[in-house]
Parts: C-alpha cells; structure tokens; sequence
C-alpha cells in the first residue's frame, strides 16, 4: 500500500464561507450607535434674513438728526461767540441755544408724528367708505395690484375673494399695498420727540465743553475744535456703517460730516468776527 506523500493534504477542508472583511467604506458601528451618534450631530443653522427693521430705522434716523445737527449748530455758534474773547458769553449763548435747539427738535419730531398718524386716518377712513360704497373698483385695484407682481387675475381670483370676505383685512390690505401707509405706531411720537431732542442735547454739549473749563476763549475754541472734528469722524463713519454696511461708505460719511460742520463753524466764526469789527 502506498503511503501518502508529504506535499498532499491527508483530508480535503470542507468549503467553509467566511464572513466577507468590512470595507473601509462600511461602518463598524451598531445601528443603535449611529442613531446616537447622528443624534447629538450639530443642527444646521436656521436661515437669518438680515434686513432693516422699521423700528430700530425711525430711532437710528432720529438719533442721527439730532445729534448731527446738535454737533453742528451749536458748535458753529459758539465758535462764533468764541471770537468776542469770552468764554462766559460762549457758555451762556451756547446754553440758550442748546436748551431751545432741544425743545425745537423734540417739539418738530412729535408733531410730525402726530401729523403721520392723523394722515394714516383720514386714509383708513376714507379708504372704509370705498370698500362700503365702492366694493367693485376697490377689486378691480387689487388685481391691477397683483397684475404688478405677475399674478393673473385667474389666479388671484381664489385669493381676492378670501381677502374680500374680512373688510378689516381688506381695508388694510389697501392700506399697505395701495397707498403704502402702513399704519404707525400710537406711542412714536413721544419716542420720536425724546430721541431727537436728547440726541440734540449730547451732541450739542460736546463742543461747549472746553469752554467750562478754560478761562481764555481763544485755546477753548481751538480744543472744541478738536474734539469736535474727532466726533465728527466718527459719528460720520458710524452713521453711514450702519445704514449702508460698507467701509467705504463710511469714510465717506466721515469726510462729509467734517466738511459740513468745518463749513458751519466757519461761516458763523466770519460772520460774528465781521459784526463785531463793525
């Protein structure tokens, strides 16, 4: 009987399918392990619309207002009493004028805002009687106002006629899309009158102050000067920053606002030297 060679397998393996090796591509994790793990995997950030909003624009427009013109007027007048050689007379005048600057500036706010909400009445109210008395040409306004946007009169049809079934929201929708008066705040006035008349009073102080301090009217004129410009500057650029959001418009804004309380700080210091010499 022949013996088996050395180089020949004594019992032939069975095929035995082993489990295929994971690729690289293929998670080693248990399902259990992923879901935890994409559970606590940062949420997408929510979508921010980053536009202006009608409250903070009325408060920013009236504080830009009254500061720039209280950096302007009173700085002009009192570099102008600067020339008589009295820091008294500067401080009294400046005073006078500052305190009436304020209240004027207030009282012109709130009676424009009051004079804004009785406009947006009488319109409301005239706009009430058009939709009571003429109820076609007022549908007839609102698909002509669709017809702007691209919208046809069949397919606004569904939408005028569930606008029309509420007269408040019709009204109103005359209001904003119509004639563009949105309805205004009750209480702006007030706000509007208070943020314009502070506003007038801080940047008015500003240039007086050296005269507090400082006997000779000369140097306190010169040191208002500065401190002046330098505010000019800067107010100027954040002025335009934050309305427009670029460095460039804000250098702009910076140079504009110098040259224009350089040019009435100047005329008024000529001006006042001219009577005085006469």
């Amino acid at each position: 009987m022949s013996q088996p060679s050395e180089s020949a397998p004594l019992l032939a393996e069975p095929a035995v399918e082993r489990p295929a090796r994971p690729s690289s591509s293929t998670s080693l994790l248990r399902p259990n392990m992923v879901n935890r793990i994409s559970s606590t995997a940062p949420a997408p950030l929510p979508h921010v619309e980053r536009h202006a909003n009608n409250g903070y624009d009325a408060v920013l427009r009236d504080v830009i207002l009254g500061f720039s013109d209280g950096l302007t007027v009173p700085f002009a007048l009192t570099a102008g009493l600067s020339s008589l050689g009295s820091t008294k007379l500067v401080i009294m005048g400046g005073l006078a004028e500052l305190f009436s600057g304020m209240i004027s500036m207030g009282l012109g706010a709130y009676l424009a805002g009051v004079t804004e909400r009785q406009h947006w009445e009488a319109e409301h109210a005239r706009e009430c009687w058009e939709v009571d008395h003429m109820p076609d040409e007022e549908r007839r306004e609102i698909y002509e106002i669709l017809a702007r946007y691209g919208v046809t009169k069949a397919a606004a049809e569904p939408m005028v006629g569930r606008l029309c079934a509420d007269k408040k929201t019709w009204v109103r929708f005359m209001m904003d899309f119509e004639l563009n008066l949105p309805e205004p705040d009750i209480s702006r006035a007030w706000v509007s009158a208070a943020t314009m008349g502070f506003s007038y009073f801080v940047g008015g102080l500003i240039p007086m102050l050296p005269y507090f301090f400082m006997d000779n009217a000369s140097q306190a004129l010169w040191v208002s000067v500065a401190i002046t410009a330098v505010i000019l500057l800067a107010f100027g650029f954040m002025k335009n920053w934050l309305t427009i959001r670029t460095k460039k418009a804000g250098l702009w804004g910076a140079l504009q606002t110098l040259i224009i309380g350089a040019l009435a700080a100047g005329t008024s210091y000529v001006i006042v030297r001219l009577l005085d010499s006469k």
